[in-house]
């Protein structure tokens, strides 16, 4: 039943997927639920993410489907290229999507405030552009995260960039553009962009891109990117950015080991962070790390009683599929009475990088640090469908495999669809498949995939004699 002291049973503040999850079951059941969102009803993944950077990631690949369609028969007359007419089409999906959020939302009864919400203390919020105050016996924060930024101290010129935030609403393509950064967002944007051909350049801190995935998939996917076309600098960063008025290409990035790349539009991609500044934690007791992510427990609960929290601003996995299973784990906790709470771990990933990456569970150098022996299966193939087209790219493919009870606890793979093939696999491998499993199960030939069953030989690594 409705607390009768409060104005809500639970008020949720952010409008991304783990919120609206939340809200959605919670009111369901009866409860008075309100959102609050300060920008448009979906978050980052729907706006200014995985949505549209998928839409784009599908565009920019259209145009080596097309230029390799010749080795199948297909003779292709003119071809070009229309931002214009696909940028308007991906705004107006998102649009829908977007639309469909709110709607889902108001169906269910709950109360959607269109303005941002902050802390008055730990039960009351402050509505900023009204100035109504509201109360609610339960908050769930799900405000998500943002691109972060050096300071102009930090990278004079920072203010001639732009983020991932912006990159979606380019009118045209860039001339050339360079991205910094060596992590996922960068590189899946650096391959959209070269596919799209816009003369691309990525300037990395480390040696090898992907910092945190295995080193073999590291090692293949930063190979890609130079296959892709993309200039690849490493070991540097930007040490200031200067607008020289010159040509088109008017952005001079001075690099941190004494070269320059000129370019019309920079991205940095180097780094996210919680939302949570000028939320009022500090008015609502609420702990935050020190990147400013509220600090919750197993359960998505913060130290305050009443509060708990979902999806990127925990800074735990920063996935959309993550924080709705949080916040569905929450609502029922709270509102179904059925207790459960998301597991982290083998959590199936995919990088949209050109040829794809698919991962799920532990890259070979964790499992050697939990296990005692490891055994180790990998293979590196030109799949058929590159046999007649003159694609070179080959499919990489690893399994990680607990030597004592042979059981699969991780597998990589970089290749065509592979974001596709781990979603399956996520299944086995969260149910404690084990390498005879694999070897038991029938291949689907001809098909990329039936070579996750066919590895028989276990990798050995050379030793320099």
């Amino acid at each position: 039943m409705p607390d009768k002291n409060f104005d809500y049973d639970l008020f949720v503040i952010g409008g991304g997927s783990g919120g609206v999850r939340a809200a959605r079951l919670a009111a369901l059941t009866g409860a008075k639920v309100a959102v609050a969102e300060e920008y448009r009803m979906g978050g980052t993944c729907v706006i200014r993410g995985c949505v549209p950077k998928k839409f784009m990631v599908y565009a920019s690949g259209y145009g080596k489907h097309i230029s390799k369609a010749k080795g199948y028969g297909w003779t292709v007359g003119d071809v070009s290229y229309d931002h214009e007419v696909f940028s308007s089409a991906m705004h107006a999906e998102v649009d829908r999507l977007s639309g469909i959020y709110h709607r889902n939302l108001v169906n269910a009864g709950v109360e959607v405030f269109e303005e941002r919400a902050e802390f008055v203390d730990a039960t009351t919020l402050r509505l900023k552009t009204s100035g109504k105050k509201v109360t609610a016996a339960k908050i769930l924060i799900a405000v998500g995260g943002h691109p972060w930024v050096p300071s102009p101290e930090e990278l004079p010129g920072v203010e001639h960039t732009i983020t991932s935030n912006e990159v979606f609403h380019l009118e045209t393509l860039p001339k050339h553009l360079v991205i910094a950064g060596g992590g996922y967002i960068a590189v899946e944007f650096a391959h959209i962009f070269a596919g799209l051909g816009v003369k691309t350049c990525l300037v990395y801190r480390g040696d090898t891109v992907l910092r945190g995935f295995d080193e073999d998939v590291r090692v293949v996917v930063h190979e890609g990117l130079k296959e892709a076309g993309v200039r690849v600098i490493t070991q540097t960063v930007f040490d200031k950015i200067e607008d020289t008025g010159e040509g088109d290409c008017n952005l001079r990035v001075h690099l941190r080991n004494g070269q320059h790349v000129d370019a019309d539009v920079i991205m940095m991609a180097v780094g996210r962070r919680p939302n949570t500044s000028g939320l009022g934690c500090d008015a609502a007791g609420v702990a935050l790390d020190k990147n400013g992510a509220v600090i919750v427990d197993e359960w998505s609960k913060t130290n305050a009683a009443n509060i708990w929290a979902v999806g990127d601003v925990t800074d735990r996995v920063a996935l959309t599929p993550v924080a709705i299973r949080e916040g569905h784990a929450f609502a029922e906790t709270e509102f179904y009475d059925k207790p459960w709470h998301f597991d982290h771990t083998d959590i199936p990933t995919a990088v949209f990088s050109q040829p794809e990456v698919g991962t799920v569970g532990l890259t070979e150098a964790l499992a050697r640090k939990q296990f005692s022996e490891v055994d180790i299966y990998k293979t590196r193939f030109r799949p058929m469908k590159n046999m007649l087209n003159g694609d070179t790219n080959r499919v990489f493919m690893k399994l990680v495999v607990k030597a004592d009870d042979q059981r699969v606890v991780g597998v990589h793979i970089v290749g065509e669809d592979a974001g596709e093939m781990i979603q399956a696999i996520g299944i086995a491998i969260k149910m404690g498949v084990t390498k005879p499993d694999f070897d038991r199960t029938c291949a689907v030939h001809p098909s990329v995939a039936e070579e996750l069953v066919t590895m028989r030989q276990k990798w050995v690594p050379e030793v320099a004699g």
